[in-house]
């Protein structure tokens, strides 16, 4: 068994503290994604991390708005992590992760353009990475042996593609209004993570699972007008959340598939 992790986007906020974390707690090759700038973002991503092997990180270009990119960084990875090796490579933990925000506080705010903009990161993003990425995770077929502590350490016991969703994308929640096209693409993605893990069920069986994830507010660009308007101890410091979440995703195992959870671990209901 050879697993190796992905995180995309990784060259800033969430994405760049999650993948700084699984290089300092995991050994498996990790793959970053950025949409410019790579040799700088696996400068920045390594830098301080005393004892890292800076071989075990990739960094490929991906943007999400232009599937060719998507098809190119998976063609890559298919020649360097072949699941048709012997013994097998497959993607164990996979965070997907693209973001964009225009917080529309009425419906005269909403911009057609823009709406159309958030659907095309926020909700098909995540679902062409899914389309191109799937097959690395492991099928009924693949053989995984959880008995080396040494490869999975750090990682999910479960191989675990997570997708970065939002308390304001769960319809049960929604008492407030507003953030229209947000909400509804993360509603949507909210329901791509369902369908994809029903696949997984079928394809894979127990051995991979798909779920949501809310970080909560975090102190990135995303959010940076609402940090005022924020609570302090309710606004996180991006490392502390890539540490939770990285947590949240190894507890969540296979009962918890299919579902969103937040950085506490708590389900948000759809």
């Amino acid at each position: 068994m050879r697993p190796w992790s992905l995180v995309s986007p990784a060259s800033r906020g969430i994405g760049f503290a999650i993948a700084r974390h699984l290089l300092r707690t995991t050994t498996a090759p990790l793959v970053a994604t950025a949409r410019m700038d790579l040799d700088k973002t696996k400068e920045e991503l390594v830098a301080g991390l005393n004892g890292v092997d800076e071989e075990r990180l990739t960094v490929l270009k991906v943007d999400v708005l232009d599937e060719s990119t998507i098809s190119a960084a998976a063609a890559h990875c298919t020649s360097h992590f072949p699941p048709t090796a012997s013994p097998a490579h497959h993607l164990h933990l996979a965070f997907i992760i693209p973001g964009l925000l225009f917080p529309e506080k009425s419906p005269a705010q909403i911009d057609a353009d823009d709406a159309l903009l958030t659907f095309r990161t926020n909700t098909l993003g995540p679902m062409l990475m899914l389309k191109h990425f799937a097959p690395f995770l492991p099928r009924k077929s693949t053989p995984i042996d959880n008995s080396d502590a040494d490869v999975l350490k750090g990682l999910p016991a479960i191989p675990t593609a997570a997708f970065m969703s939002a308390r304001v994308g769960s319809i049960t929640d929604n008492r407030l209004g507003g953030w229209y096209s947000y909400r509804a693409s993360k509603a949507g993605l909210n329901q791509v993570v369902r369908t994809f893990d029903n696949h997984l069920r079928t394809a894979s069986g127990e051995k991979a699972v798909a779920v949501g994830l809310h970080p909560g507010t975090v102190k990135t660009g995303l959010s940076r007008d609402f940090w005022g308007s924020t609570k302090k101890e309710k606004l996180f410091d991006r490392d502390w959340v890539a540490e939770r979440l990285v947590e949240v995703v190894k507890g969540v195992r296979v009962e918890g598939r299919g579902k969103c959870w937040d950085w506490e671990g708590k389900e948000i209901p759809p």
